[in-house]
């Protein structure tokens, strides 16, 4: 199956296009780009490089990905943006590349839903089947666990962290870092409970989630020191594995947990 390139888009020598890709009106697509088969790119995207862009994904029109951090340390160095597979971006989104000050690299992983007007920065690391709405704004080097849900809006400070299965409400400004299972809101975003109804849409059993519930209790309503909360979640993993996620999260919080 040949790639479908309208004959307005301008195509790089150097970037490397597998047949099944389709790439619109307008489109600019740099040096050292690699997109693989079942991509679908709208007119006015601009792709930069050193950028690789997985299978079956679609880039909606006037999105410009892998294009140069913005950070004024850059000074040109090869930098790379790693995009996995089946992800939808849709219009206006910007997707910068990484930076020497960290790996260099900043990734998305598979299967993500990034709405309109939606800026990931220099040295993100998004995992898998996240949902970020309509103007969420990750500063650098945040990384987002699987399953992250942003509300409108949201965005995040950099270098935090957010766990597997959290949600960010619409407006919520994070600038510490979010277990996973975790619901936050406001300004400064706070704790609002656990995300019973994205669980249930995950097929987490009702024990499962009254256990998740139990351990959110363990860090926030006990008035137990972090480490001390931390130390009962290890003891109910073994029969409670759900609560692992959690206590990976916590364990790797540097920015410390929100409060």
């Amino acid at each position: 199956m040949s790639s479908t390139i309208h004959p307005t888009a301008v195509i790089s020598d150097s970037a490397n296009i597998d047949d099944g890709v389709a790439i619109g009106p307008y489109a600019v697509v740099g040096d050292e780009v690699t997109i693989r088969s079942g991509t679908r790119v709208d007119s006015h995207v601009v792709i930069n490089g050193p950028t690789v862009i997985g299978h079956d994904n679609h880039i909606y029109q006037f999105a410009s990905i892998g294009d140069d951090p913005q950070d004024k340390k850059y000074r040109g160095e090869p930098t790379r943006l790693t995009i996995g597979d089946r992800n939808t971006i849709r219009e206006f989104c910007t997707i910068s590349r990484g930076t020497m000050q960290d790996l260099a690299e900043t990734v998305l992983g598979d299967d993500n839903w990034i709405m309109a007007y939606v800026h990931i920065a220099h040295d993100c690391v998004v995992g898998n089947k996240t949902i970020m709405a309509n103007n969420v704004t990750l500063a650098g080097h945040v990384h987002v666990g699987d399953w992250v849900i942003f509300g409108g809006f949201s965005g995040a400070h950099q270098f935090t962290k957010i766990g597997a299965h959290a949600f960010l409400g619409m407006y919520s400004g994070v600038n510490r870092d979010v277990p996973a299972y975790t619901m936050v809101s406001g300004q400064p975003a706070v704790p609002r409970g656990i995300n019973s109804e994205g669980l249930k849409r995950r097929d987490f059993s009702d024990e499962q989630i009254r256990n998740i519930k139990n351990a959110y209790r363990l860090v926030y309503r006990k008035g137990l020191k972090l480490a001390d909360a931390i130390a009962e979640i290890e003891k109910l993993c073994d029969s409670q594995p759900e609560l692992a996620v959690l206590l990976e999260s916590l364990r790797a919080s540097e920015r410390g947990i929100i409060r």
